[in-house]
């Protein structure tokens, strides 16, 4: 009888781990011969790192896409994270959410912001190790990134929301994994949409609320935008 396969394994068009690209990543890495909880570590601070945050042309783009681009948001760069997990032997699922709006005020201004609805789908990964389950959102803002607007918001010692952050804690956000859960934009969070086994099934049930007029703006014009904002505020001797 064959065996049954682990849904929280399996492969799918968005979590594309067998593609060349994601092969190779792996096999220079060495990531395959690491302990589970090295794995782990070593997926989530490429994808935190490696991979800067910004705007991708949708959500819905399938891990090896993501890693082409070379950037990515809380969507695209959960699809990496667990595709690579996927393709280390460890299990993972999606959990999917709205956020306010408000959050990216900063990263987004003007019309663009204007125009945008005022939840927005979200998603983190849920990560199964040692028979726990562990949330995982830290991996959404790149480091550098990050640490520009720690300093320049230095005055914030508690909640924080702008420029794709919702956290209780600016200065000390949980942002590095050591069996433990990580946030960046929790505190954002409107609506609860439930627990997915892979992010396919979670965007078949749901999309940004936008209609094609303003998902053709953002694909061409309002994401160039953002990913401009982002890259000034991460590259700025100052950010003022």
């Amino acid at each position: 009888m064959e065996k049954q396969k682990d849904k929280y394994l399996e492969e799918t068009k968005l979590l594309d781990y067998s593609s060349k690209i994601i092969q190779d990543l792996i096999q220079k890495r060495e990531w395959a011969t690491l302990p589970a909880k090295e794995k782990i570590k070593n997926a989530y601070n490429f994808v935190r790192d490696e991979i800067p945050f910004g705007y991708n042309i949708e959500d819905t783009i399938p891990a090896s896409q993501v890693i082409k681009d070379g950037y990515g948001q809380c969507n695209t760069k959960g699809i990496l994270f667990m595709a690579l997990l996927r393709a280390l032997g460890i299990r993972c699922r999606s959990h999917g959410f709205t956020i306010y709006k408000d959050l990216q005020k900063g990263a987004i201004s003007g019309i663009w912001y204007l125009l945008s609805p005022k939840e927005m789908v979200h998603s983190w990964v849920e990560v199964n190790y040692n028979d726990t389950w562990y949330n995982m959102e830290g991996f959404i803002l790149d480091t550098k990134y990050l640490t520009k607007l720690q300093s320049k918001f230095s005055d914030c010692s508690d909640n924080f929301c702008g420029y794709a952050v919702a956290t209780d804690d600016l200065k000390n956000p949980q942002i590095n994994w050591d069996e433990n859960d990580t946030y960046i934009q929790k505190t954002g969070i409107a609506k609860d949409l439930g627990i997915f086994d892979n992010p396919d099934q979670f965007f078949e049930k749901y999309s940004q609320d936008l209609g094609k007029i303003k998902k053709m703006i953002f694909r061409n014009i309002t994401r160039h935008s953002m990913n401009r904002n982002v890259k000034r505020i991460r590259n700025a001797s100052a950010f003022i």
